[in-house]
């Protein structure tokens, strides 16, 4: 256990505020590093997508020789320094041209790594077109049966959804669906599609929805990955208790999702239930009346003829 630190003032308090674990966690920052080999297209790359997570993002302009699949301890360094929880790193070498490294960290400490090659790329800067506002909250579109089939593409569809979201968001009107972020999937690699979302006139309440393209267009090619154990991913995705729901007594939901609840009552005496008065049910009463007195009548005169024999 490392020692305690003291706040000396307001700002080292703010600080260390910032950084105690809450129920609702922060919107999760990214660092953009670049390693010590690198050429226009990586840093062209890195650039475009330190702009789509803007302002929660950190570029880092040094060369950085690192590699991040054989020693972390420098990445662990960078991200508790900056209090980042994910990293893009951009490399180019014979070996791996046009490389980036998309990881996160849980705890300070390397969760998983998936390293991307770039194949083609189109930069934001040749698509003349107007681009969205900084820190709009992107819808993400996964497609292709890859991100549900491969192991690795499973985890990268997490860490790219964990990579641009920007918080729980529980409704949006329609007018803030500005940014849209397409991957999709086929064999080994995924492309990268950015587009803006243009509301048109369609002659009714609801508008016609026209997708602009903005870029950056990306063509990606799988290559390596560190993938966290089941444990450890089970440890980083625990919930904490305030933020599980509380089970309701005798409440529950049919096949349908209607909401169905059970009562428990006392059991009732149906015999002096008060049922509603009306005039046919008198004649009927006065016959089951007379009836009743036949029969009694009829059952006296036995017992006595029996009792004279």
């Amino acid at each position: 256990m490392g020692d305690v630190v003291k706040p000396k003032n307001r700002r080292s308090k703010r600080w260390l505020e910032e950084r105690v674990p809450k129920v609702h966690e922060n919107v999760k920052s990214a660092l953009f590093i670049r390693g010590g080999r690198t050429n226009d297209t990586v840093m062209k790359a890195l650039k475009d997508l330190h702009a789509l997570k803007k302002p929660d993002a950190r570029m880092l302009q040094k060369k950085n020789i690192l590699r991040p699949f054989e020693d972390q301890t420098s990445l662990e360094f960078f991200s508790q320094k900056s209090d980042a929880s994910l990293f893009v790193f951009g490399t180019h070498s014979k070996k791996r041209p046009n490389n980036l490294v998309f990881g996160r960290m849980f705890n300070h400490h390397v969760l998983d790594m998936i390293e991307l090659g770039i194949d083609h790329m189109k930069p934001m800067q040749e698509f003349q077109t107007e681009k969205c506002s900084i820190g709009c909250k992107p819808c993400l579109v996964f497609s292709g049966d890859r991100f549900d089939q491969s192991e690795d593409f499973k985890r990268l569809k997490s860490l790219l959804t964990d990579f641009f979201s920007r918080g729980y968001v529980d409704k949006m009107s329609l007018r803030g669906l500005e940014h849209v972020l397409s991957f999709t999937a086929n064999g080994d690699q995924v492309y990268m599609r950015s587009y803006r979302t243009a509301l048109k006139k369609s002659g009714g309440k609801i508008p016609r929805i026209e997708l602009v393209e903005i870029g950056p267009s990306l063509d990606f090619s799988m290559r390596r990955s560190h993938l966290a154990s089941e444990d450890l991913m089970r440890e980083a995705l625990k919930q904490p208790k305030e933020l599980k729901a509380k089970k309701k007594k005798n409440v529950g939901y049919d096949a349908f999702g209607t909401k169905t609840g059970r009562i428990h009552m006392q059991r009732q005496d149906l015999s002096k239930l008060q049922t509603r008065k009306m005039k046919g049910l008198k004649e009927i009463r006065k016959k089951r009346k007379l009836a009743a007195e036949s029969d009694s009548h009829v059952e006296e005169t036995a017992f006595k003829r029996k009792k004279v024999a």
